[in-house]
């Protein structure tokens, strides 16, 4: 429970101890809440109202000036037991000033206003003003087909260009067949030759390079 005060309500409520301050919560009904928080004792110095409240347990006060949101909803729920004082409300508009009216006491400060009255959306767009204003359902609407990139989507080049299924299994066959020479290749210069095959290439190599030097021109020379 939470009881706003203001400086105003200091002189006209005459409870300066706990005895008064309790009559004062039965006359409005309310101490009855008060004592199902008695495990919660708080003790805090202040005023003479203050100090009246103070020992009864689940009783706070909060002066209008410097009111705390997380004090009166704590985690931003509403819903906590609050009493507020005549005088409370008369500095309500001063302090925080209203929608038309800027606060004088917060320089610039003005009350926020909702963005909107009704913010149940449901309840809105299935109001008989909203529907009689909304245009009706269309059941013979056709979509259009979304257009396929024919560099991408290998049926949509095929029936631009028929010819284009030939062109690339043409290109497919090449290609294995020139990862398939590569593979042989790599293979044959792995293997290990014989001997005789090497002789043989050595003689083949002198032959060739005596044939190159009888049908030049500078057979005079030995070396060129």
């Amino acid at each position: 429970m939470r009881v706003c005060e203001s400086n105003i309500c200091k002189c006209r409520i005459s409870c300066n101890y706990t005895n008064a301050a309790i009559k004062v919560l039965e006359q409005l009904g309310d101490y009855a809440d008060a004592e199902k928080v008695k495990e919660s004792e708080k003790i805090r110095p202040g005023t003479k109202i203050a100090k009246a409240f103070r020992n009864i347990p689940g009783v706070d006060l909060a002066n209008v000036e410097i009111l705390n949101l997380l004090k009166l909803a704590p985690g931003g729920h509403l819903g906590r037991f609050i009493i507020w004082t005549k005088s409370t409300f008369e500095k309500l508009d001063s302090i925080y000033g209203s929608f038309e009216k800027s606060s004088e006491k917060k320089k610039g400060y003005v009350l926020p206003r909702s963005k909107m009255v009704n913010a149940d959306l449901a309840r809105i767009i299935n109001s008989d003003e909203v529907q009689s204003v909304v245009k009706p359902i269309k059941k013979d609407s056709k979509r259009a087909s979304m257009k396929k990139n024919p560099v991408m989507n290998l049926n949509s080049m095929w029936r631009l260009d028929p010819y284009a299924k030939t062109t690339r299994r043409m290109a497919l066959l090449a290609e294995d067949q020139r990862v398939k020479s590569k593979k042989e290749k790599l293979e044959k210069k792995r293997t290990n030759i014989s001997k005789d095959e090497s002789a043989a290439n050595t003689a083949a190599g002198k032959a060739w390079y005596q044939t190159m030097i009888s049908d030049s021109d500078y057979t005079e020379f030995d070396v060129f």
